[in-house]
């Protein structure tokens, strides 16, 4: 089996283009011309079906003439490296836009209030941008969202930024949250009961444990289903919560693709697949005290050792010296015997 490098494989999120594609190809495209309704430059215009694509182009910024009847909006391939607070108002107007499609734009900063002027959307994926800044307020005036995208976004400046502009009431009707591919090292929710969370996608990132705070939160939710294959696990002690909430909770559905990272013994195995004992905290300790046991037993022994060689050294020293003795009387006798037999003479009398 292959290390988890090897078998992680990229995360494609289809969700958002899914709904994204249902719109009927018939619509009437619109080009630019001079009404009040023009389509943007740029951008092709649907009214029937009230989305307007704007793909690729050198834009710093999001159109400003959005037209008002606009249900859905993609910008894709732009160079948009920075949502600034109010950036999809027209004249201080509110659109009806529900689906808000903004994936590889290269977007680096995220403003306060970026999205006001939205109250009515449902959708806004974020996906495949580069984010190294977002603001605790990023999110806000955004009270009707359901489904969140930040699929391989999230830079490492960023990962903690994320955590607060997560927390705001303006996601209370949030019901599904996808951040996979971005190497997080833990869930980025303080808490989940102020979500309306049906789904938690947090695949392909760097996910050692999971804690008992979060496992608790997942227990009290049980609505939820969360999505964790393609990370690392440490399959350890500290993995013990974690291991009894899969074993007892059908919450995530892709339980049977968690495999263990580390330790080198356990690299591969399903998570679930462990024995209770694998991530039994006491039993760890347990082992880890009978070693301690066992060094100072050795070196009790160590010490009693050392005293009585010190304690007898007299004794010791005269049968050293016994030993000395014995071993010179014998080496005289063998030299005596080579003697003889080296002498011709003596040789000849024996005969």
């Amino acid at each position: 089996m292959g290390s988890l490098g090897d078998r992680r494989q990229k995360y494609h999120q289809g969700s958002a283009d899914q709904q994204l594609s249902t719109q009927p190809r018939s619509a009437v495209v619109h080009r630019p011309d001079a009404t009040d309704d023009a389509c943007p430059s740029s951008c092709i215009c649907a009214r029937e079906s009230g989305t307007v694509t704007c793909r690729d182009g050198g834009d710093t910024e999001v159109p400003g003439d959005i037209p008002e009847w606009t249900s859905t909006l993609i910008l894709k391939g732009r160079n948009i490296s920075t949502l600034q607070r109010g950036a999809f108002m027209t004249n201080g107007t509110e659109l009806e836009i529900t689906t808000l499609s903004l994936s590889y734009n290269g977007i680096q900063v995220i403003e306060p209030y970026a999205f006001l002027g939205l109250p009515h959307l449902h959708l806004l994926d974020l996906s495949h941008n580069q984010l190294e800044s977002i603001s605790a307020r990023a999110f806000h005036g955004l009270p009707e969202l359901r489904s969140l995208y930040l699929n391989e976004s999230i830079l490492p400046p960023a990962t903690a930024q994320l955590l607060n502009a997560l927390n705001t009431q303006s996601l209370r009707n949030l019901h599904r949250l996808e951040l996979a591919g971005n190497r997080l090292k833990s869930i980025p929710l303080m808490r989940l009961d102020i979500y309306n969370l049906h789904a938690l996608v947090l695949v392909n990132n760097s996910i050692e444990s999971i804690g008992w705070e979060n496992v608790t939160n997942l227990y009290q939710q049980m609505r939820i289903r969360v999505y964790l294959s393609l990370n690392p696990f440490r399959c350890n002690c500290d993995l013990e919560a974690f291991y009894y909430w899969l074993k007892n909770s059908s919450q995530c559905p892709d339980a049977g693709r968690l495999l263990c990272s580390e330790p080198e013994a356990k690299r591969g195995i399903p998570v679930e697949k462990l024995r209770g004992e694998d991530v039994d905290c006491m039993n760890e300790n347990l082992e880890a005290v009978s070693y301690v046991f066992l060094g100072i037993v050795l070196a009790l022994i160590g010490v009693v050792f050392l005293m009585v060689l010190y304690l007898n050294r007299g004794g010791i020293k005269r049968w050293l010296n016994n030993i000395r003795e014995a071993c010179r009387d014998q080496m005289e006798v063998y030299h005596y015997r080579y003697e003889q037999d080296s002498d011709p003479r003596l040789a000849n009398v024996a005969v």
